[in-house]
């Protein structure tokens, strides 16, 4: 009896699929994944081996001011404790806690946007925000104009949800402007929406007005909508840069920013999205909010930090727009004066784009992993960012404090030269 109750237990599992013939074929994973490509972290496998190996690496691939020992505001680390100790550690509403959305609103209205808190949505960072609202705007199949070079996390959301891509150029020669009339060439029927990087990642450009008044009377006039990713707005050397639907409110505009990157704090992961009033951009802010209704809440916490960076003190931005310019001077100086090497002048942020006048053969990730192996300098390789992998860019990071720059920039210097010698 008990041989034939285990014979009949082994059949029904059988039947059920649960017990194995000891089959080792791999599992398949969905197609979509072989198109999501995020070289900025891709490449860090590369340099763990060099590390192995013995030799120092410094990381320039990475826009994380943290690791280069910038920090938040007190005000800000402040906000973030107090509301842990006072217990405000539960699930928030899934739009975010209404005082930091009623700052978000505040800060858009005093910079020429008229906003409201119902059309502002918290999200884990800018790149929470910028998934929702592909999820919200884009079908399978739909195209996206996305500037080339790019932020490669616009890719690799839209290969996730089986969109496509469509490159528009921007032109070093112009200081990395946008190109609009090959922008224009692009459009077409299946085009859902215009993404603007500005001031930019990769390029450390900012746009002229006349520029960006053209890609909001695009978005405007073809009815689709822009993706404005600002995050670095606080981060021009200038001074401040406005919010791009302070030229036209009424037109369909989503906005996008963080604590990130000009509040010092990439891994609060604190970011916010604001929906234009135009009620051609109603359906959207439901569908958005429908989405994130399903990942609850973004991190609790952190969004009375919020509150306290768009309400309180920002003295900081001005020193840390100055050290930044100082960056950047010794940047593109430095590389400039190498031969075979470009760079264009950034003006915002701490990125630059400088360009290798390649051998013939090799390609821009030929460079950087070359760079890598013998000097121990990382970088990232421009067809990583959608540009020609012959062209021979690659984005550096430059956060790191100007003498220790510049003894990189030696170290690329003697490299480059001997690469260049060497075909």
């Amino acid at each position: 009896m008990a041989g034939e109750s285990r014979a009949s237990a082994e059949g029904l599992l059988l039947t059920c699929g649960v017990m194995t013939t000891g089959a080792t074929a791999t599992i398949p994973v969905a197609r979509r994944v072989g198109g999501f490509v995020y070289a900025i972290r891709n490449i860090v496998s590369e340099a763990r081996k060099v590390e192995a190996g013995g030799q120092k690496v410094r990381y320039l691939n990475i826009g994380d001011p943290v690791a280069f020992g910038f920090q938040p505001p007190p005000h800000l680390v402040e906000a973030v404790t107090r509301a842990m100790r006072d217990g405000q550690n539960a699930y928030t509403p899934s739009p975010g806690i209404l005082p930091a959305r009623e700052a978000v609103a505040a800060d858009f209205t005093a910079r020429g946007v008229p906003m409201t808190p119902g059309r502002v949505l918290l999200t884990a960072g800018t790149s929470e925000g910028i998934e929702l609202a592909l999820g919200a705007l884009v079908d399978p199949g739909d195209e996206v104009l996305v500037p080339v070079p790019t932020y490669p996390l616009y890719t690799a959301v839209l290969a996730k949800i089986d969109a496509r891509a469509v490159f528009y150029r921007t032109d070093p020669a112009r200081g990395w402007s946008a190109d609009l009339d090959h922008l224009r060439s692009l459009i077409t029927p299946k085009t859902r929406a215009l993404v603007m990087i500005d001031p930019n990642n990769p390029t450390g450009a900012v746009y002229s007005t006349e520029v960006r008044r053209a890609l909001v009377d695009l978005a405007d006039r073809h009815n689709f909508v822009m993706l404005a990713d600002e995050v670095y707005g606080d981060l021009a050397y200038d001074g401040s840069v406005p919010p791009v639907a302070a030229l036209d409110p009424r037109a369909p505009i989503i906005s996008f920013s963080s604590l990130s990157k000009g509040y010092l704090a990439p891994g609060w992961r604190a970011g916010w999205l604001a929906v234009g009033q135009s009620e051609r951009l109603d359906a959207a802010l439901a569908a958005i909010l429908k989405l994130a209704d399903g990942r609850l809440c973004s991190n609790g916490p952190m969004q009375h930090a919020i509150t306290a960076a768009l309400t309180g003190d920002r003295s900081h931005l001005v020193s840390l727009r100055a050290a930044l310019a100082a960056r950047a001077r010794v940047t593109s100086e430095r590389l400039n004066a190498i031969d075979g090497i470009s760079c264009v002048a950034p003006t915002a942020a701490f990125y630059a784009m400088p360009r290798v006048a390649l051998p013939p053969g090799r390609t821009d990730e030929d460079y950087v992993l070359a760079l890598l192996r013998e000097t121990g300098v990382l970088c990232v390789y421009g067809s990583g960012f959608g540009l020609p992998k012959e062209d021979g860019f690659m984005r550096v990071v430059f956060l790191a404090a100007p003498a220790e720059l510049s003894a990189i920039y030696d170290d690329i210097a003697t490299f480059t030269a001997d690469y260049l010698r060497r075909g």
